[in-house]
């Protein structure tokens, strides 16, 4: 077990190594003096600009500056924002309502996709498994955005069941309409990979065997059949996790939520390099270990698959 994790580890590397060049790249070498850029109209002393650059090293070549990058990356040093704060310090303050924005999201998505799916798939060629595929096929064609004012404009404008916006309530009432918009696409596709792969194992040869034994519908459906059709849509589930907090981004700006998403898109705007490149690595580190953790959990879903 612990050579399969050193392994996935190692295989982790590079990728982060990959991806955190090309963020870095992709806000570093755009054109324009971002110092200037955060001081809009205002003007710069040259002496102020002169020891910013030399501070973040923006006058020297990318790969240099992106080598003294990681070398504080390694240290577990983030960067620090033009106006000289810590990234770790911006990020610690935000993380909460990230946090619980996105898990209040990957519950929604894991107690109603799965339950939808399974209802779905039990009674597959019924009207109400023709109202599922009909329901999560239209939310799925829908854009996040155009879900989320349409979500503020029903349930918290006309019908006044919840806060259209803002932190005001708390966990778990102020994040319930947010987090269902950010839900709504993963849950949609957890629902019908639910469905399907249900269907699937109904069919095949052990599950004809368990009905043949005497067993009821429940104990084939519980027992056997729910634990095999499990396992892709806990890959996605694992995947998921990560994906979610990189898609409060546009839930965050739409619900005006104070997370790191809302802290990415406005540091996006300021061009605040440093916040840009420590937030999405965070965000990556995070998405590696949901994946690492996906697989582990292949092992407990199903004993034949080893990680020796």
């Amino acid at each position: 077990m612990w050579r399969f994790v050193a392994r996935r580890l190692l295989h982790a590397l590079p990728v982060l190594l990959g991806t955190t060049f090309l963020i870095y790249t992709l806000v570093f070498v755009l054109p324009g003096d971002p110092i200037q850029g955060l001081a809009g109209d205002k003007p710069v002393p040259p002496a102020v600009l002169a020891e910013l650059h030399a501070r973040y090293h923006l006058d020297d070549p990318l790969w240099m500056q992106y080598t003294h990058y990681l070398a504080g990356l390694l240290t577990g040093d983030l960067g620090t924002t033009f106006t000289g704060r810590e990234v770790s310090d911006l990020l610690a303050d935000r993380w909460a309502i990230t946090l619980q924005l996105g898990l209040t999201a990957w519950v929604l998505e894991l107690v109603f996709g799965m339950a939808l799916g399974v209802w779905a798939g039990l009674r597959k060629g019924k009207w109400d498994d023709s109202a599922v595929l009909f329901g999560t096929t239209l939310i799925i064609s829908v854009p996040v955005f155009v879900v989320g004012y349409l979500a503020q404009l029903v349930f918290g404008v006309q019908l006044g069941w919840l806060p259209v916006a803002g932190t005001e309530g708390g966990w778990p009432l102020a994040f319930l309409l947010p987090g269902l918009v950010l839900a709504s696409f993963g849950l949609a596709y957890v629902a019908r990979l639910t469905r399907s792969s249900l269907i699937e194992n109904l069919r095949a040869d052990y599950v004809r065997t368990a009905h043949a034994k005497g067993l009821s519908r429940r104990r084939v459906v519980v027992k056997h059949t729910l634990r095999n059709s499990l396992i892709p849509v806990v890959t996605f589930l694992g995947l998921e996790l990560g994906g979610l907090m990189a898609g409060a981004i546009v839930t965050e700006y739409i619900f005006n939520l104070p997370g790191v998403g809302q802290q990415l898109f406005q540091s996006i705007q300021l061009r605040e390099g440093p916040v840009v490149v420590g937030t999405t690595t965070a965000l990556v580190l995070i998405f590696l270990l949901a994946n690492l953790l996906v697989d582990l959990l292949y092992g407990l879903l199903d004993p034949r698959i080893r990680h020796d």
